[in-house]
């Protein structure tokens, strides 16, 4: 027979105080949960050869139960893979992403990674030696990294939700992004955009005649289908926590860097929409909304939209933000070499903590 909550309070009463407490803790609160953040990690072969000295730290800290990457396995002044091109350009390194897949495997963890620009939208570039055509490289770290849509990298078996099968049928395009992904944990709702630097893609390509990717068409098509796609999981995603605790967004773009909006910077404008869509969504979730980017390599805090008239609010005009917090994670060329260690604690009105932990160059 089912018993409803009046049969469990009569018997409570009848049974004493030691059932009144049984009662009150018949829901335990969430256990919180650590989460170690890197990005712009392995930049070069000796951060590559030094990578047992991070894996160890993030591996041996008791408390850490997921990973999280933010984005660019290697320098941008580095070759990449060649993809799908032959012959492959000068100096191209076919074997590099498979390199840093290895050393993911390496953690105990599950570990969660989202593309940064340097894996395939700035392979166009002259200082990257134009060795790549930025779709075939951005295919080439789908198939590398998500084989199987909705799996983690890493160690253990972690479920979520990939925008590759979670897609409305009307947007069949969404089906291509695998690499955004979103699940729950300790009533927290995470997700993942795919929003890389060099203002998302907002850079026309200039590899040359001579490499298949001289395509604004294809361009600018990627990022008409990219966006929108963010935009719709994001907006799942904020519904997906409606009764949650916070929400956390990782992607790899630093969507105020103030160095882009200098003359002859890459500029921010191609990440308003999304930022816009992010404030409309904080004001009306109403509770902490954690930001996580990579990037610009030197560890930051702040609230961006805190101000409309700050320096940062003023970027992408939007309405006051008090919820929102963003935090950036120090890059491996800096030094020392961090990873953020972020505590999630949903019992706590603030809900996040974090703290760096340094494993190279300590002082």
């Amino acid at each position: 027979m089912r018993r409803g909550p009046l049969h469990l309070m009569v018997m409570c009463i009848l049974g004493g105080f030691s059932c009144l407490m049984h009662v009150a803790t018949a829901e335990p609160l969430q256990k919180p949960v650590t989460v170690a953040v890197l990005g712009d990690w392995p930049y070069n072969t000796t951060l590559l050869n030094n990578a047992p000295l991070l894996i160890d730290s993030v591996n041996n800290d008791p408390d850490v139960r997921l990973v999280i990457h933010l984005g660019d396995i290697h320098s941008g002044s580095m070759p990449c893979t060649g993809a799908g091109l032959s012959p492959l350009p000068a100096g191209s390194v076919p074997g590099w992403n498979q390199g840093v897949l290895n050393i993911f495997q390496q953690f105990k963890d599950p570990l969660i990674y989202t593309p940064g620009d340097n894996e395939w939208a700035d392979r166009h570039k002259t200082k990257e030696f134009s060795s790549g055509a930025p779709l075939n490289e951005l295919a080439a770290v789908r198939r590398l990294f998500f084989p199987v849509p909705g799996a983690t990298l890493g160690g253990g078996d972690k479920e979520v939700e990939s925008q590759a099968i979670e897609y409305e049928e009307e947007f069949s395009t969404d089906a291509k992004f695998v690499e955004n992904i979103m699940w729950k944990q300790s009533n927290v709702v995470f997700v993942t955009l795919n929003v890389p630097g060099s203002n998302n893609d907002g850079l026309p390509w200039n590899g040359g005649a001579r490499l298949p990717f001289l395509n604004e068409t294809a361009r600018q098509q990627e990022v008409g289908e990219r966006n929108a796609a963010n935009l719709r999981w994001l907006d799942r995603a904020f519904k997906k926590a409606k009764k949650a605790a916070a929400i956390v967004i990782a992607l790899q773009a630093d969507m105020w860097d103030p160095a882009a909006i200098v003359p002859g910077g890459d500029g921010l404008s191609g990440y308003t929409p999304l930022v816009q869509a992010l404030a409309n969504h904080a004001i009306a979730f109403g509770r902490p909304v954690l930001l996580l980017n990579g990037d610009t390599h030197l560890y930051f805090s702040d609230k961006p939209l805190a101000d409309a008239t700050s320096a940062s609010g003023k970027i992408h005009l939007t309405q006051t933000v008090q919820n929102l917090t963003r935090i950036t994670v120090q890059g491996s060329t800096n030094s020392p070499s961090e990873w953020l260690k972020l505590t999630i604690d949903p019992n706590t009105p603030n809900v996040f903590s974090w703290q760096n932990v340094c494993y190279l160059n300590c002082q």
